[in-house]
């Protein structure tokens, strides 16, 4: 049977990242309790004030979703870890997110430098251990006048509600309304069917672990 956690974005702690430049709100992660060096995956916010470089996370596929904000340019360069940026660096891929649910996708250990457009975003953040699970993050459009039906089938879900107001009922359980930023966590959905109503929009994540 498929688990249902419902994650109020008014309840989640935020933190300042270790290089000071924004703050960070965890949404969930497994195992609960991992730290930023163990953890299987993480779903988290993030508050971007200034320009500067990434962490870095070796073995870690991550996803980043724009989600207010003029945006930002993520520059992929091709220097050693231990050249300081602007030394010697080339820029070997850049991602350009501008508009509200643009998505970059790049390997947790690229060294990554990030462009603020103008001013300030706010960012959705995936990051997974690619040797024990993948991710996926599809958007789901709500439309005002008629539901949309979705299947879930992984080992997690989470439901993340990215702008506007949407309504979920997942199989025959309760409708439950979210808020942008809440979250629906849904642990063991099989072929579960969800509908959605209402116009705002839905972040989906698939988590689905590698057999051992």
């Amino acid at each position: 049977m498929a688990t249902l956690t419902l994650i109020r974005g008014a309840d989640l702690v935020a933190a300042p990242w270790k290089n000071g430049g924004g703050v960070t709100r965890e949404v969930a992660a497994f195992p609960s309790n991992a730290g930023l060096n163990d953890f299987v995956w993480r779903v988290s916010i993030a508050d971007v004030a200034q320009a500067g470089p990434f962490s870095r996370f070796e073995g870690v596929d991550r996803t980043l979703v724009l989600l207010s904000g003029a945006g930002m340019v993520l520059d992929e360069t091709d220097a050693p870890k231990e050249v300081p940026l602007g030394g010697g660096a080339h820029t070997v891929r850049s991602h350009t997110l501008t508009q509200a649910l643009d998505i970059a996708r790049f390997d947790g250990e690229a060294r990554i430098d990030a462009r603020l457009i103008h001013g300030a975003t706010r960012d959705f953040n995936l990051m997974v251990r690619r040797d024990a699970a993948q991710g996926e993050v599809d958007v789901w459009r709500g439309q005002s006048q008629q539901s949309t039906q979705h299947t879930l089938s992984a080992d997690v879900v989470l439901l993340f509600c990215a702008s506007g107001s949407v309504t979920l009922k997942p199989g025959d359980t309760q409708a439950l309304q979210l808020e942008a930023g809440d979250t629906l966590r849904i642990d063991a959905p099989t072929a579960l069917r969800c509908a959605l109503e209402g116009a705002g929009a839905v972040l989906a994540i698939s988590i689905r672990y590698t057999p051992r």
